[in-house]
């Protein structure tokens, strides 16, 4: 046996037995999971949906701006929330139509609900924030409260 192939365990099957038996397996199963079907855009604490919507937040000097990715989406379908230190950003996408022919149909687009939830920077004013939806992208501006980060002061450690 060479260094490239490991050494074959009792509970394997036999497929690990040969040369490069693994590495067949292994391709096998990861294209069995490729197929398995997804049946929305979005997923919160489910594995029936598919991945959450991209998002990304900045800090500037005055506010910090989170921006999401809804492609598809109207702004009628989503939802923004403030409580207890975090934002929620809740929508669904519906299917608008569907379309048949000759007993069957063909969908590749996903639809469904998601939730995304994440803790708002100490600083933020909660009743400042604001939003606006262009082109599937939705941008909150989440302004800072100047009184809230001057009330910031460094702690002295002593020694014991």
């Amino acid at each position: 046996m060479n260094d490239l192939t490991p050494a074959p365990m009792k509970s394997q099957p036999a497929a690990f037995d040969q040369p490069l038996g693994w590495l067949r397996s292994e391709i096998d199963r990861l294209f069995d999971d490729f197929r398995r079907p997804v049946r929305s855009v979005f997923n919160f604490g489910s594995t029936d949906f598919g991945p959450m919507p991209a998002v990304e937040m900045t800090e500037h000097d005055k506010d910090y701006r989170l921006t999401a990715e809804l492609p598809g989406m109207k702004e009628d379908d989503i939802e923004i929330a403030v409580a207890d230190g975090e934002i929620t950003i809740s929508g669904e996408k519906r299917e608008e139509e569907q379309r048949k022919d000759k007993g069957f149909m063909l969908s590749e687009r996903r639809y469904g609900a998601f939730e995304r939830r994440l803790a708002l920077p100490a600083d933020v004013d909660p009743d400042r924030i604001s939003a606006e939806f262009r082109k599937g992208v939705l941008e909150v501006t989440l302004p800072k409260d100047a009184e809230i980060a001057g009330r910031t002061r460094r702690i002295e450690i002593k020694k014991g």
